[in-house]
């Protein structure tokens, strides 16, 4: 469940080889929760993934998945920092995201670790035309909107390990859209402090109770 620790992918940023064929030098990093984030480049919004670790391969390095090239307006860029806390939030709880190579991009599959089974899939890229409009399936509001009904793949994380603790409440904040980026963090500061007065709350009573206090 620890396999990446805060700010991983601000360490870990895009490899040169993609960013330079992509033309995505200078891309902004929006979000960065368990190895998943989202980032933006002008009118071009994505979503960045770290590979889960495998001592059987080699390290395959940041990918890139649900490349937008066209954004709309700034609701849109911040669907893809839901969506990558969403995505973020079910790793930490146990879900597995396996990446399969399209060419500079990958494709996201979210396994649920009970069954082996696929709970969702991304693209890797993200949908063009009417199918990128509104909540699409297949767009970052779509996929965001689906992965909202999928259950936690285990219990909260131990109380005992706050940084654990607090991915998954800044993950938690940061998928809410009615929490600003700039915000999520303060209430995850404030929420686990709530867990930490009472071991039994789990995250998202937690959030709930920080959120209540703005």
């Amino acid at each position: 469940m620890a396999s990446h620790p805060a700010g991983h992918l601000a360490a870990h940023p895009l490899p040169p080889g993609i960013v330079g064929a992509l033309g995505l030098g200078g891309y902004q990093l929006l979000a960065d929760v368990a190895g998943v984030g989202a980032g933006r480049l002008g009118s071009q919004a994505f979503l960045l993934i770290a590979p889960d670790p495998d001592p059987a391969l080699p390290e395959a390095g940041t990918q890139i998945a649900l490349h937008h090239t066209r954004l709309r307006d700034d609701a849109q860029a911040a669907a893809f920092v839901s969506l990558a806390a969403r995505l973020g939030y079910l790793r930490l709880s146990g879900y597995r995201l396996a990446l399969e190579r399209h060419g500079l991009r990958s494709r996201v599959s979210l396994v649920d670790p009970a069954t082996g089974q696929i709970a969702a899939q991304i693209p890797d890229k993200h949908p063009g035309g009417l199918f990128s409009r509104g909540g699409g399936a297949g767009s970052a509001s779509g996929l965001l909107s689906a992965m909202r009904t999928l259950p936690a793949a285990g219990p909260p994380p131990d109380t005992s390990r706050p940084e654990l603790v607090r991915e998954a409440l800044l993950a938690l904040a940061l998928a809410d859209e009615s929490v600003g980026g700039a915000e999520a963090a303060g209430l995850a500061d404030q929420a686990l402090e709530f867990t930490r007065g009472d071991a039994a709350l789990d995250p998202p009573a937690a959030l709930e109770a920080a959120k209540s206090q703005r």
